[in-house]
């Protein structure tokens, strides 16, 4: 399932930070990459120690909090804290799986069900630099208007195309689900999507809704871990 969450964090917000962090330094974007996708991959990223970091995180961890579409698609139980990435002219990322496990900074670890990309700047900044996903879907490219997220599958085989003018910044992190299984989880976000237009309309404490909304959260205790 892919899940594009609009303006997780608002535009103007968003080009501010991607002009924040842009004026940092920055190191080689293999710090955060396993051993076949060093070979791929050709971008920079923002140290995770620096305060520009720890600022820019905290921004996209307090849009993550407000948006209830995120937290519906992804029902997340654990969240990479997010990192930040620049791609210039000639850079990109080739086709890759994502790791499977996570090692978080208290040293545990997470498995990783969901991809998420947060873009920082406008698409007309630049030229190139698509994030193209290949899946049971077929295979789809995104290019989105800064302030809107793309929610996918970790599982898919993905890749950044080089970018050819200009400069692509982003927010990128994975997170567990409590729900490991796709099919459920998708299954889950239609269900709470249909309920909470049916209570827009009929209003919370209409019989149908609370029956929908019994069904939705008693599938969770099944389905969660």
């Amino acid at each position: 399932m892919l899940i594009v969450i609009p303006q997780l964090l608002d535009r103007e917000q968003a080009r501010a930070l991607g002009r924040t962090i842009a004026a940092a330094e920055w190191v080689d974007g293999n710090v955060t990459s396993g051993a076949g996708a060093a070979l791929a991959k050709r971008n920079r990223q923002l140290p995770e120690a620096g305060e520009a970091a720890a600022h820019a995180r905290m921004v996209v961890q307090e849009g993550l909090a407000r948006s209830q579409l995120f937290l519906s698609a992804a029902l997340p139980k654990r969240i990479f804290p997010p990192l930040f990435n620049r791609y210039g002219v000639g850079e990109g990322f080739g086709d890759h799986v994502d790791n499977a496990i996570r090692l978080l900074p208290d040293g545990t670890q997470m498995r990783t069900d969901l991809s998420a990309t947060l873009f920082l700047n406008d698409p007309a900044d630049y030229d190139g630099g698509e994030l193209s996903i290949e899946g049971d879907f077929g295979r789809v490219a995104y290019k989105l208007e800064a302030g809107d997220m793309l929610l996918y599958p970790s599982t898919s085989l993905h890749h950044v195309t080089e970018v050819t003018r200009g400069e692509r910044i982003a927010s990128f992190f994975w997170l567990e689900s409590l729900v490991r299984d796709g099919g459920a989880r998708e299954a889950l976000f239609d269900l709470d999507q249909s309920v909470q237009a049916l209570a827009a309309e009929r209003g919370g404490d209409d019989a149908q809704v609370l029956r929908l909304t019994k069904l939705y959260h008693n599938l969770i205790r099944r389905w969660a871990f």
